[in-house]
Order: structure tokens, then sequence, then C-alpha cells
């Protein structure tokens, strides 16, 4: 290549020692989507003038791609035309964007045509297709977009770096394009040069832009092209996204928030739908430090309601709980349905043989002692196919409790007496629950085949206790039964039905079901056990209730013949699986339309028994004074653990009626359930022992218990257990001692005995003085000094003994403060076994 010969357009510059000229490519832009691409030479050239004179201006000439041959010697220097002004950062900024703009706009509109054609001839599967490349393309130019912003931005920045840099002369050459007509730049815009990047297989020309991402490379279908759109698609899809999951600002939702007289702050975030912490901060701002646990009033809840843009409802807590007595339902919805019958009476009197004799089964023989421990419910089938439920309480008196919940949800009760005994302390018990309930009874006179059964005396006696049997011209019915040779059965059970039909029992089936717990436990596989017997309504599976303080839903249920059933109507008792806790016998159980619902009644009354148990009411004298005199009397701890709910309530209330006023039995825990070995480890920080009722303890609470010293005593008959408890009381009292005053004597005179002691004249006023025995001083009725009597005498003989009337004199043991007027007495302390 000769000197004269310039390179070749978009070729790099021969080596040389020094490089004079840099060529690049520029793509410029026109209105109506037309594009051409021109190769700019940059030649840098300083002329050096004296001090303080201003440097040449550029030079800017535009030369198309053929070079032509070299120039004549040039003419005389013509004058220099002025110069084009030079554009500001401004201007040539929004001269890019303007041009940006004019692309996509012309970019949009033949996609736009594009779309068109294509759903004329798209259809099913194709329609997806088309509608993922629109996006794409949407995607793409909006990626090419903000690209050409950017490299607007870019060379705003790099004009404004020009600016104080020498002035180059820039020589640029177009490209033939097709009109093949010269265009020039405005004089005075900035060159733009991009770095060099791999050219990743395409020409050596295009390798200078070859990172730049334009409208038309988006557009292209070029391979190389398309593999850069999808990229850029994918991040377009992930800022899509991310918009549509923001979705600006969102609307606050008010909410009517019900507010009880107290909540603690976390409850009424959840009511709100609000963060927690948001509310402790507002409340921090009113000057009120609290905790996500604390409890507000009503007054503070509400101010916090509105702050936060909510509607505040107003609840006390009586609108919290379930109120029965106000759901009443119509007379036209009452159907039929059959009676509940409670069978009462004193121990060993005959109930549940009488109601093995009506169900054909014996349940006398699972029972310790032949006693009735628990509530036993049973429905049985009569030969007219009328139903009757029948309801087995205990006799035993520590059983009161649970015959008053017996009587509360019976139709009639059935009174036995047995016809050889007569009424005992039970039968009485029985009798007026019967009669505070308001329930019709029925006498039945059993063990009638015994040889000295006597029918007609319990008639007469009954009287006494106001019961006049309908044989005597009352309104009682009575009746002889035998449950050994089944006479009077069947009489009995038309009394029942008669009865039954006198009372017109009704309920109405078709409502959220009712009715009370007569017994609750803890089954070691099917977890909380509750007996319910249905008053109202139909109890079904999968219904969400709440009974006391605990909630469920029905997981299963079965009725007294073992077989699972799926819904319980009037008078039917059945056993409910699905409960979160023991409830206590005689709670009510009541449907609730939502889990929220059944939860905040439950935590509700499970606050209110806190509330009772711990005496957090108002505080009075009486009170106070009374809680100070339990606090002096001492504690026997004890952990009980039964088989059912009524039985562990049974001996915890027989525990309280203990009488005495130096100690009391504190229950730590009592539970249904098997000895466990938490029961172990509460039982050895106290020192208690473990009282079991029907159940025993595990291997490894065994276990603890032998390494810890923890006593586990078993029993099955309730009077033991009463009775080694209230031994085991008066053992950790120790014996009691009772002082006896033998003598009183009147000190006359004290004179000096010895170097330091002082002796004591004495008149003996009343029994007798004994050196033997234990001594006091008192002095104005205060005593002054508890001891013995070191020396007896009378005159100078040392005597054991000084009768009243007599004079003597004495020293002490332990003290020389005594003065003539005090007083002496001598008494007799007796040791004796102490018995509760």
């Amino acid at each position: 290549m000769s000197d004269t010969e310039k390179p070749k357009l978009g070729m790099r510059a021969p080596l040389g020692i020094k490089r004079t000229v840099e060529t690049g490519q520029v793509k410029q832009s026109f209105s109506h989507g037309r594009q051409n691409t021109v190769v700019v030479e940059v030649k840098r050239r300083r002329i050096l003038g004296k001090p303080g004179e201003a440097e040449a201006a550029p030079i800017v000439e535009t030369k198309v791609e053929a070079a032509p041959p070299p120039p004549p010697p040039p003419p005389p220097p013509a004058p220099k035309a002025p110069a084009e002004p030079q554009l500001s950062r401004k201007e040539i900024q929004e001269k890019l964007l303007r041009e940006a703009e004019e692309a996509r706009m012309a970019a949009l509109e033949g996609a736009r045509r594009r779309e068109e054609q294509a759903k004329q001839q798209v259809s099913g599967d194709e329609k997806r297709r088309a509608e993922e490349n629109r996006k794409a393309e949407e995607a793409a130019v909006e990626a090419a977009r903000l690209a050409l912003e950017e490299e607007a931005r870019q060379a705003a920045l790099a004009a404004e770096r020009e600016a104080n840099a020498p002035a180059p002369t820039v020589v640029a050459a177009p490209i033939a394009d097709d009109d093949d007509r010269p265009r020039r730049h405005g004089a005075g815009a900035p060159p733009r040069r991009e770095p060099e990047r791999p050219t990743r297989g395409r020409g050596v020309d295009d390798r200078r832009q070859s990172g730049k991402l334009t409208v038309s490379r988006a557009l292209d279908d070029g391979e190389g092209a398309r593999a850069r759109s999808l990229a850029a698609l994918k991040r377009a899809r992930e800022k899509e996204k991310r918009s549509h999951m923001q979705g600006g600002p969102a609307v606050k939702q008010v909410r009517d928030v019900s507010v009880p007289e107290a909540i603690t702050v976390q409850e009424l975030a959840n009511r709100m739908a609000e963060r927690g912490a948001d509310l402790v901060k507002a409340l921090f701002k009113m000057g009120m430090p609290v905790t996500l646990t604390q409890t507000i009033d009503q007054d503070t809840a509400e101010l916090l309601v509105t702050e936060f843009g909510h509607n505040i409802t107003r609840v006390s807590d009586a609108d919290i709980d379930i109120v029965h007595d106000e759901d009443v339902d119509a007379p036209e919805t009452l159907k039929a349905r059959p009676p509940v019958v409670a069978i009462m009476g004193h121990v060993d009197h005959g109930k549940t043989s009488l109601l093995d004799a009506l169900r054909g089964t014996d349940v006398v023989a699972g029972e310790a002692g032949g006693i009735t421990q628990h509530i036993g419910a049973y429905q049985l089938t009569m030969k007219d196919k009328s139903k009757i439920t029948f309801l087995d309480t205990p006799g035993h008196e520590a059983f009161t409790e649970m015959r008053a919940r017996g009587a509360n949800v019976t139709d009639i009760v059935v009174i036995v007496v047995a016809a050889d005994d007569g009424p005992k302390p039970q039968t009485v018990e029985a009798i007026n629950h019967v009669k505070a309930a308001g329930v019709p009874m029925i006498v039945a006179i059993t063990k009638i085949d015994k040889h000295e059964a006597d029918p007609q005396k319990v008639r007469e006696q009954l009287l006494q206790y106001e019961v006049i049997v309908e044989s005597l011209s009352g309104d009682v019915q009575e009746v002889e039964v035998s449950a050994k040779t089944k006479q009077g059965l069947d009489t009995l059970i038309e009394k029942i039905q008669l009865q039954a039909e006198l009372s017109e029992l009704r309920a109405n089936p078709d409502r959220p079901a009712e009715g009370k717990v007569i017994e609750a436990k803890l089954d070691k596989g099917r977890g909380p056990v509750a007996t319910i017997l249905v008053q109202r309504g139909t109890l079904r599976t999968g219904d969400i209730f709440v009974v006391g303080a605990e909630s469920g839903r029905v997981r299963a249920m079965v009725n007294d013949k073992g077989q699972q059933i799926t819904e319980a109507g009037p008078s039917l008792p059945v056993e409910v699986l699905g409960l979160s806790g023991v409830p206590s016998a005689g709670d009510t159980l009541s449907v609730v339309e939502s889990e929220a619902r059944a939860r905040e009644v439950a935590s509700y009354r499970a606050g209110e028994a806190t509330k009772k148990r711990t005496g957090s009411g108002p505080a009075s004298l009486e009170s106070m004074f009374s809680a100070l005199k339990e606090k002096q009397a001492q504690e026997y701890p004890l952990v009980i653990k039964g088989d059912v709910q009524g039985t562990v309530e049974a001996i915890v209330g027989s525990l309280a009626k203990i009488p005495n006023q130096d100690i009391r039995a504190r229950v730590l825990h009592s539970g249904v359930g098997g000895i466990t070995e938490s029961d172990v480890t509460l039982a050895k920080a106290s020192g208690a022992p473990i009282i079991g009722f029907n159940v025993r303890a595990n291997a490894k609470a065994r276990e603890i218990a032998e390494k810890s010293g923890v006593a586990l005593k078993y029993y099955d008959v309730i009077y033991d257990l009463l009775d080694d408890i209230r031994a085991g009381m008066a053992g950790q009292l120790g014996p009691e001692y009772f002082e006896t005053v033998v003598g009183r004597a009147e000190i006359r005179e004290v004179f000096p005995a010895g170097k330091h002691g002082k002796a004591a004249g004495l008149l003996v006023t009343e029994g007798y003085i004994r050196k033997a025995l234990r001594a006091r001083v008192t002095r104005d009725d205060v005593i002054i000094y508890n001891g013995s009597i070191a020396s007896l005498r009378r005159f100078k003989d040392d005597v054991p003994e000084v009768r009243a009337g007599l004079e003597c004199g004495i020293t002490l043991e332990a003290t020389t403060d005594i003065k003539p007027g005090d007083f002496l007495e001598t008494f007799e302390v007796e040791e004796r076994e102490r018995t509760l």
C-alpha cells in the first residue's frame, strides 16, 4: 500500500511509529425509521501558537467511502466559513431521546400491523404462540428504548467531558445509502466511540457495536440477535411480574372490630389485621409502654382502632359467652323425645342391680367393692319400640355434686329404697336434690324378695321427708321391685312411660345441638372423651362445639352399645371424641358456627375460671384476714389422678371438707388418666404423694418415683382413699399437746441467793407446786418466764411438793427477773395422738 493510498473503510490503519488517525462507525437515525451508518475518522492536530492565543477551530469534513485521487496543489487559502454553532448537552440529549422515541413508535406500529395480520391467520395454539411473540416484541422494544436512553445519557456525559479536551477534526464518510446523498451532522456534535467487544462470529465491521442493543437488532431475525433478545425478554417478564405483584398502593380495608371489656394487644392486632408491633408502637407514642401479651381496657382499644382507621364495636364480657336461657325454640318446631330417667338412692340399695335387670347385662361385677364410681348412661328400647334413657348415679356421699348434676339433666328420677333398710342419709339427699330441681319422682322399693323386707314400713318412713306415695293418698308413684326375681320391672316401665306422657317431653331436633356432660375422661388411645347427653338439636360428626373451657370438633361418636354413629338426637347419650381437653362433668356442650367462635368462648370461660380460682376480684378486709388465716395453716400437698373426671371432682371436694384449722389438703394437680413422668416431677418438687384412683403409673414414671422417693398410692374404693389421706395429714401435724395448770402461787418477797441468784418467797394459792413440773412467771398477765423450777424448799428443807395455803421458797433455772407481786404457775403437758 502506497503512502498516498488510504486504508479501506472499517480497516485498522497501518502500523507506524505513531497512530494519527482513528476510525470508527456511527449509526445515524432519522425520522420514519430510516437509518444510516457512517465511518468517522478523527484526526487530532495541535497548533502551536503564542501564549494567550486561542487554538484553531476543528475542521469537520464529510467524505464518501471511495477515496478520490490525490488533489492538485491547493489554491490559495480561501477565507474560512463560519463554524456552525456547537449544540449544548441538553439539546444533544433531547435530540437523541426524540430519535429513540421515533424509532420505538415505528417499531410498535410495525408490531401492531403484524399482530393484526396474525390474528386473521392463526387460531387455537397458534394464537397463544402469537400472543407470546407479541409480548416478546413489546419487551424487546422496551429494552431497546431503555438502551437508547442509556446511550443518550452516556453521550451527554461524553459531550461534557469533551468540552474541555483539545478540539478534534472529525471527517465522516457515509456508507452508500439508498439515495446516495451526502449528509452532514450538526457542527460540534461529539464523536461516539464504542469499546471493542468480542465479535461472537460476526464480521469485523460489526465488532465495535456488538454490545449495543438497538431497535433494529431487537427486531432482527438473526440467531445472535435472537439469543440476546431472549435474555432481554426474560428480564422484561420478571419486571412485569414484579409490577403485577406490587399492583400499586393497596387500598386499606376498613374492618368492624369487636372489642370486649378487656383484650390483649396481640388479640386486638389479629382482629384488626394489623401488625402487633405497630400497635405497640402506637401505644408507646401515647405514653403506654406495653407488650403484646399485656391486657388493655376497652377505651384504650377504641383509641387504637380509630387510630388505624377501623370501626369499633363494643361488646361486654357477657356478650362473648353463649346464653342458653334466651334461645327458646318455637312451639311448632318441637317434637316428642324419649324421657331421661335417673336412678338415685343410698349406697348398696340396689340401683345398679335394678338397671342391670332392665338392660339384661351385669355391670356390678366390674365395679370395685360393688360401688358405682361414676355416672353411666344407657338408652333402652322397650317392647313397644319406645325408648328410655337411664342414668345410673353413685350413691356415696362423696358424689353429692354428681347426683345434683344428674337431677338437673333428667326428666324423671327413680328413688331406690331397700325394703329391708329404709331411707338413709343419701336417700334423703337424693330426695332434696329432686325437689330442688323440680323433677317428678317415682319410688322403687327394692329387695322385696328378702325375708326381712317390709315395704309398708318404708312408705311410712318416707312421710317424715314429705314424700307421700299414691297408696297413702299422695301424688308420688311407688312400685315394689326385685332385681333378682324380675318382679315389678314391667310395672316400673309403665309408670315411667305414664309420667313421661304427663310431662309432655318435647325438643327441637332441627337445630344446632346442645347437651350436658355426664362424664369425661382421658382415654389412652382416644384422647379426651366426654359422655354427652343431647338435650336438643342433633349432634353430627364434624360439628364444631364448645364445652366449658374446652373446644373441638366431633371426630367420632359412640353409643352405649359401643357402635359408631354419625348423628345423635335429643335424649341420646353418646361418647364424643375430638375435644381439646377434658371438660368438667355438668358442663354444657354447644355447637357453634366456626372454630374462631369456639376458641373465643372457650378462652373467655377459661379466663373467668382462673379469676374465680385465684380470687382476683375486689379485695376486702374480711377476705384479707381469711387469706392470712389460711396461710397460717399447714398444707398437705397432693397429686391426684383418676379414671374419670367426676370421680376426681368428688375426691377433691371431699378433701376440701376435711375440718381442721391446722392443716388443709392442697391439690397441686388433679387430672384424668394414668400417672406420667410430669406428675412424678411435680410431686418430687413439693414432696407430695401421688394418689391414683383406678389408674396406674407407667414404667418410666415408676422408675423416676423410686429414684426420687415419691410415694405412689393406688386406690379403687373412695372410703380407703379418704381414710389414708386423713391419717397422713394427722401424721404430718404430729401428736397434739394438751396443757393442764395444776398450781398457782403469789411471789411475796425476793431476796438474794448465792453470788448472783435470787430466791422468791411464795404463797401457794391454788393446787400444788411441784419441782418436776414446768413453770411460768406472769407479771400483769404477761408471761415473762417459761421454764422449770431449780429448787423448792419449805423452811430449810428441800421438798418435792407444796400444797395450797402453805409458803415456800423457789429458785428458777434461767432467770432472776422476779419481783414481789408476780405470779407463778405450774402446769402439765399431755401428749395425744392426733386424729382428723
